[in-house]
């Protein structure tokens, strides 16, 4: 346990891509069988314990510790793992520390009734950085800046440095086939074993993605006539697979592009579908063959349940972009050009109000698609956030290869926005105030009020950050817990230039409107807080879309 604890904490503190690679393969390369299969699954979000809860931790914790001095620390730390790791009592000595292979096959034998007597003798055994590692790893949020693509790519330099030219598509060509500890997978990494059998049913294929287009330079330089268009719509791109397998049994799974399944979200969408094939495509809310408002989908996501109601106002159906396998046969080997006429009889067998075709989009010069470009499709003007251009004759090939694909996003839009108020972030960041809600003037009565209308955590530097951090301590006027109230008033703020991809109504926010990946584009130190936008800006903004003329 410790050196995964070592692993996570150093992971935590480093921000450099290419360093948290570097940590987790020579891990890899160090830690015995099972604990590293164990701590892959972690790294990956493949390890659920069912019997260990938050609920459960905070009781123990509260058990040892005055309740109210627990209420106070986790409202300054703003993380339950760090808060209990910290202000845990220690008993040297109380326990052995248990092994990381221990704790997993200790917990998933485990009944609720008993795990948390297990989980405080675990902590009593632990250090510091023990106990968070142990705590992360049980409530399931690591949150250490390392994503599961990340990790199964430092599996692949694991191979890389035994001298097996093993890439990461490969790597995630078997994974669905593979469960922890991943012993047929090390193996094969390491020259000792053959590749693990990929051919089970209802697997995922790694996507082929595309890089985003340099006009200057990419327009002068292809043939428009090489290529095909079509809308990028707004959704989430996925891969819809439903496979019969050696003992006959139908497989069916809903995948996101990082090969994550998110079927159980989805049952509505899985029920319809009667095809045996695999289909990359984007996940939407379809109402009669239209494409509804990125909002819509998200009521959907990142649920374990959904209740008949939310699948009835929100029907989800897939888009489909392009036909992977067929009938048991691997079709990405074929042209662009086969594949495209290939999906669209299979869509014509196959399809209905959850399965759909994305439309081509006609064009001789790319002078003419630019204007394309520039209107939404007919009737969504909401969905579309910019053309995808496949070349005609390019196979699908998992990673992002340079030329085959590109994609060509409409412009992002600016806003003005106020500085409200301010959270600490998590991780590397715990110690700053990171993440930002902003709001625009409204007219009142009494004058000039702010409404909040998004939040944003990215899009600044480390240099920013710490400034950005400077001024929330310093303007502080009211404290909730882990969040910072910042004065803002017409006479004072701190104004940011907000991005965002998209704009849509919303009842879930005061304002009336949400935005689609806000981030900041920049600090405005020199504008003044009167000077920002308005909420009616937006609201004019959103008309102009919903009449598809932005």
């Amino acid at each position: 346990m410790r050196a995964f604890a070592e692993l996570l904490d150093r992971l935590s503190f480093t921000p450099s891509r290419n360093a948290k690679l570097v940590l987790v393969r020579d891990y890899l390369a160090g830690a015995p069988d099972p604990e590293r299969g164990y701590a892959l699954a972690a790294l990956t979000g493949e390890l659920v314990f069912d019997a260990a809860k938050p609920a459960m931790i905070r009781r123990a914790v509260e058990a040892r510790v005055d309740p109210v001095l627990f209420g106070w620390s986790y409202d300054y730390v703003g993380d339950l793992a760090e808060t209990v790791a910290l202000i845990w009592p220690a008993r040297p000595g109380a326990n052995r520390e248990p092994a990381l292979e221990e704790v997993v096959d200790e917990l998933r034998a485990a009944h609720r009734h008993s795990s948390q007597a297990l989980i405080e003798g675990w902590l009593d055994a632990l250090d510091a950085t023990g106990r968070w590692a142990l705590l992360k790893l049980l409530t399931g949020g690591l949150r250490v800046g390392l994503s599961a693509r990340l990790a199964k790519q430092a599996a692949a330099d694991l191979a890389a440095h035994n001298h097996q030219p093993i890439a990461l598509p490969d790597i995630e060509e078997v994974w669905h086939a593979q469960s922890p500890p991943y012993a047929e997978l090390f193996a094969w990494l390491e020259g000792r074993g053959p590749r693990p059998n990929p051919d089970s049913p209802g697997r995922f294929r790694p996507v082929m993605l595309a890089q985003a287009v340099d006009e200057a330079a990419d327009f002068a330089k292809l043939d428009p006539a090489d290529y095909a268009a079509e809308w990028k719509w707004d959704g989430i791109r996925v891969q819809l697979v439903r496979e019969r397998g050696a003992d006959g049994l139908v497989v069916g799974r809903l995948y996101s592009r990082t090969g994550d399944e998110i079927s159980g979200a989805f049952p509505d969408l899985m029920a319809a579908m009667d095809f045996e094939g695999a289909i990359d495509g984007e996940l939407l809310v379809l109402r009669e063959g239209r494409v509804a408002p990125f909002g819509d989908l998200q009521q959907r996501l990142n649920r374990k349940t959904v209740g008949a109601a939310m699948m009835a106002q929100h029907p989800a159906g897939v888009r489909a972009y392009d036909l992977l396998a067929e009938r048991g046969e691997d079709r990405r080997a074929l042209p662009f050009a086969e594949r495209r006429a290939r999906l669209e009889a299979f869509v014509a067998r196959h399809g209905g109000p959850r399965l759909d075709l994305s439309p081509m989009v006609g064009f001789d010069s790319w002078d003419e698609l630019a204007r394309i470009r520039a209107a939404p499709p007919e009737g969504d003007p909401l969905a579309a956030e910019g053309l995808m251009l496949k070349r005609w004759d390019s196979v699908y090939e998992a990673g992002r290869p340079k030329g085959p694909w590109f994609k060509w996003k409409r412009d992002p839009r600016l806003i003005d926005a106020v500085l409200m108020y301010a959270q600490r972030g998590h991780g590397k960041r715990s110690s700053f105030y990171s993440d930002y809600t902003f709001g625009v003037w409204v007219a009142e009565p009494t004058g000039w009020v702010l409404t909040p209308v998004g939040k944003a955590y990215f899009g600044f530097t480390d240099e920013e950050l710490k400034q950005l951090d400077k001024f929330v301590r310093d303007h502080t006027v009211e404290r909730f817990g882990p969040v910072r109230s910042v004065r803002a008033d017409r006479g004072f703020g701190l104004v940011l230039e907000v991005a965002f991809e998209g704009l849509q109504r919303s009842s879930r926010h005061k304002s009336g409107v949400a935005m689609r990946f806000p981030r900041i584009n920049r600090i405005r130190w020199d504008k003044p807080a009167a000077e920002a936008d308005t909420l009616e800006t937006l609201e004019a903004m959103l008309r102009a879309i919903e009449a598809g003329r932005a």
